[in-house]
């Protein structure tokens, strides 16, 4: 039956595609009901491999029953029709997801940036709570309300986490979600605690809030691999970001799991509780200096200016690495590229 047909039946009227793959795709529609957008996924059964149908569809299905937090995309229903057809009707991110919101503006004030993680990491915790982790953190999977509150989004790869007899948490083994969020031991096939990489996703996240590039250039696995495992962290030399936020990000992007941060460190960190350097920024605003804390405010720093707008270029380039800086050291930052189909698609060539 066509899906218009289909939605009208339900009290929607479909409006226009936001993304498809082979057996997914996602449309805007209106509520009659609610008087508002929202988004419909449609998965088509028929089309779907069968490790989607037995493990990933049944587990998101499942997971966006019982979640229920201001930061994550509501679910408003979930129905199947007889032809094999499976619809999930959402909120819809009406300002776009944070990738493209990056990619407009350049890297991000600290102060929006705070609100931002605050919102995403409490979202994260309320998931751990529930013993639910997500597994596909990054910018593209954060969708944005018209008041530019952060809400997660697709929970695709999402699970409940096993435990064994005396409770614990077990391990898993499967590789899922994106190279360049996932944390070392992921990428080497190593059994690995799941909520803890969900840390260290969000420190990416972080990063690129801040920076307005990636940490580090997946292009080259094993060259990326070598500087995570090396803890090293390099940012633009054109930013000047807090110690605060860098010690946040330094203990997220942690690869000895024992020493990672959890979600309650990371919330609890000073950085996150708004415990910087307060003096510091009084004087600077004494001299003149734009605090650029609200969504439409221009910088007066005119070098600081330059800096986002070269952002913003790198964000539209080539995912090629950055070229060598002076010295022969060589900036790990990766240009950010927007995914193919949105941020609401199950990708199709899942392992787990």
């Amino acid at each position: 039956m066509d899906d218009a047909v289909v939605l009208k039946k339900k009290g929607y009227t479909l409006g226009i595609n936001l993304g498809e793959g082979s057996y997914a795709k996602v449309k805007s529609a209106y509520s009659d009901r609610l008087k508002i957008n929202v988004a419909v996924k449609i998965v088509d059964r028929k089309k779907a491999p069968a490790d989607f149908l037995e493990k990933f569809l049944p587990r998101e299905m499942e997971i966006l029953s019982v979640v229920n937090h201001r930061s994550i995309i509501r679910t408003y229903e979930i129905f199947e029709t007889s032809d094999g057809k499976v619809y999930i009707v959402m909120e819809l991110g009406v300002q776009g997801d944070l990738l493209e919101f990056i990619k407009t503006r350049g890297s991000l004030p600290e102060e929006l940036s705070r609100k931002m993680f605050v919102q995403l990491a409490s979202a994260i915790k309320y998931c751990h709570d529930m013993d639910i982790v997500h597994r596909d953190l990054k910018c593209e999977n954060l969708l944005l309300d018209k008041e530019f509150n952060v809400k997660v989004s697709d929970f695709g790869f999402a699970k409940r986490c096993s435990k064994d007899d005396h409770g614990k948490i077990q391990l898993s083994k499967t590789f899922c979600g994106s190279a360049a969020y996932a944390a070392p031991e992921v990428l080497q096939g190593i059994a690995y605690q799941p909520k803890i990489c969900d840390i260290w996703s969000l420190g990416v996240i972080l990063f690129i809030m801040v920076c307005g590039t990636m940490p580090y250039d997946d292009s080259n696995i094993k060259r990326m691999l070598k500087l995570q495992k090396e803890h090293r962290i390099d940012y633009p030399r054109s930013k000047n970001l807090s110690a605060e936020v860098k010690d946040l990000i330094y203990h997220m992007l942690q690869p000895d799991v024992n020493r990672r941060y959890t979600i309650e460190e990371a919330l609890g960190h000073s950085w996150t509780q708004g415990i910087i350097k307060l003096k510091a920024v009084a004087s600077t605003s004494k001299k003149g200096t734009d605090s650029a804390t609200t969504l439409g405010h221009k910088l007066d720093n005119k070098e600081e200016s330059k800096a986002r707008k070269s952002d913003v270029r790198k964000l539209d380039s080539s995912s090629s690495p950055s070229p060598p800086a002076k010295g022969g050291k060589h900036e790990n930052h990766k240009h950010i590229n927007k995914s193919k189909l949105g941020s609401i698609l199950h990708g199709a060539n899942a392992k787990d």
